[in-house]
């Protein structure tokens, strides 16, 4: 049967973009309408810390889908507005410049934002925050201007901006709360080894170090740290994490934890409504609990996974979160969800070695695997841990032990 019904589509980004997709290629054939608060249609994000930031990916190469796309195929895109309210029962939803706009079906894809840092001056000149292209570019011109820079954060995104500066010749310190980078997500043992390989490459590195100000008149000119010391900075790039946008949901009365509840088929508890992508704190099968996913992997397969179940799909969420980063001639790729505190992490190879992977285990189950440059075992990797398969540790941390042996 033809399906006539309004879906419209709140944020324009990746999720949003690969929904409006799959709507159209499951047969809707009604309206969507595609709202975004930037001015520029659907990009993609990861080269913002990466390519794009280095300035090796052109502006146009982040785009979703090609220019023409969204006209040829009758899917409205509303730029540069902003949704300010949504009214359940009269199943519609107010714009900035005060429009009612009807819907049948709405998907949440509102995304996330960068937290601030809590600290005396972080309102200067010259802190930055990366979460869009004009941020990218902005650090970019930070980077070219020759330092010297501060990071303060050690996470994914944090790491990827001090790569590419180190890249470029300039004196970067990262700071960084936790006793390793990526301690929260990957422990000590494997944040020891990503720590070596920034130092290796010149990175001056501060752990356990704690932010309490940002010194300068007008613009930025050092960072000082709890017990006085002062790193100095011609710019600060503040990578401390993000946080879900779910002020619209919860204004309207959706649950919301870290994120908009919604079940495994990514719907609320309205029946009308779904939410995708970082905003979205979903029911996961693999996981065999909630997780919220803030990587684009999750929002370039969540969107599609949403237009389906938008179009009648029953199907259910069981995917483990995937992220890939790359950092200097290290590529790394990390697949599942462990707690580092509480799971045994197991290598097989060494740094020396070239190539390296890491995995996470709860009792003789693999949760998590991480390789680095690892490219011919990456699918070896995968498929542990999509199986989550039990695995003989030893012969797990063995590189000699062929990997179908590995399986307990």
């Amino acid at each position: 049967m033809t399906d006539s019904r309004t879906h419209v589509l709140v944020g324009a980004g990746l999720a949003g973009a690969r929904a409006a997709e799959a709507l159209r290629n499951e047969g809707v054939e009604g309206p969507i309408v595609l709202i975004g608060e930037e001015h520029d249609p659907p990009y993609e994000r990861p080269p913002l810390s990466k390519g794009f930031l280095a300035g090796n990916t052109p502006r146009e190469e982040l785009a979703v889908h090609p220019s023409g796309w969204y006209a040829e195929h009758d899917v409205e895109l509303l730029l540069g507005r902003r949704v300010t309210s949504i009214d359940r029962g009269g199943a519609a939803v107010e714009l900035d410049g005060g429009e009612r706009l009807a819907y049948d079906r709405l998907l949440l894809t509102t995304g996330s934002s960068p937290r601030k840092l809590g600290v005396p001056g972080n309102d200067l000149d010259g802190v930055l925050y990366l979460r869009r292209v004009g941020h990218s570019e902005a650090i970019r011109a930070a980077i070219a201007a020759g330092g010297p820079l501060v990071v303060v954060g050690g996470g994914w995104i944090g790491l990827e901006v001090a790569a590419v500066a180190r890249t470029k010749g300039v004196e970067v310190t990262l700071v960084e709360v936790q006793p390793t980078p990526l301690h929260a997500v990957l422990g000590q043992e494997v944040g020891e080894r990503i720590a070596a390989l920034h130092r290796d490459h010149g990175l001056h590195l501060r752990t356990g170090a704690q932010v309490s100000a940002l010194r300068g008149t007008g613009r930025v000119e050092g960072v000082e740290l709890a017990g006085g010391a002062v790193v100095p900075a011609a710019a600060v790039v503040v990578g401390v994490g993000i946080r879900p946008r779910t002020e619209l949901a919860e204004a309207a009365g959706l649950a919301a934890d870290d994120g908009v509840l919604v079940d495994a088929t990514l719907r609320t508890a309205d029946p009308r409504i779904w939410a995708a992508g970082d905003v979205a704190n979903a029911e996961n099968d693999w996981a065999g609990r909630r997780l919220r996913v803030e990587h684009f992997a999750n929002a370039n397969d969540q969107g599609p996974f949403v237009g389906r179940s938008m179009a009648g799909s029953a199907a259910r969420w069981a995917v483990p979160p995937f992220f890939w980063s790359d950092q200097y001639d290290a590529g790394m790729e990390y697949r599942g969800w462990a707690d580092p505190r509480t799971s045994r992490v197991v290598f097989r190879g060494e740094v020396a070695d070239g190539a390296w992977m890491a995995f996470w285990l709860d009792g003789d189950e693999v949760r998590a695997g991480l390789h680095v440059n690892a490219w011919d075992d990456a699918g070896e990797v995968k498929r542990l841990v999509v199986d989550r398969a039990k695995v003989d540790p030893d012969r797990l941390a063995d590189p000699a032990a062929e990997w179908d042996a590995v399986r307990a």
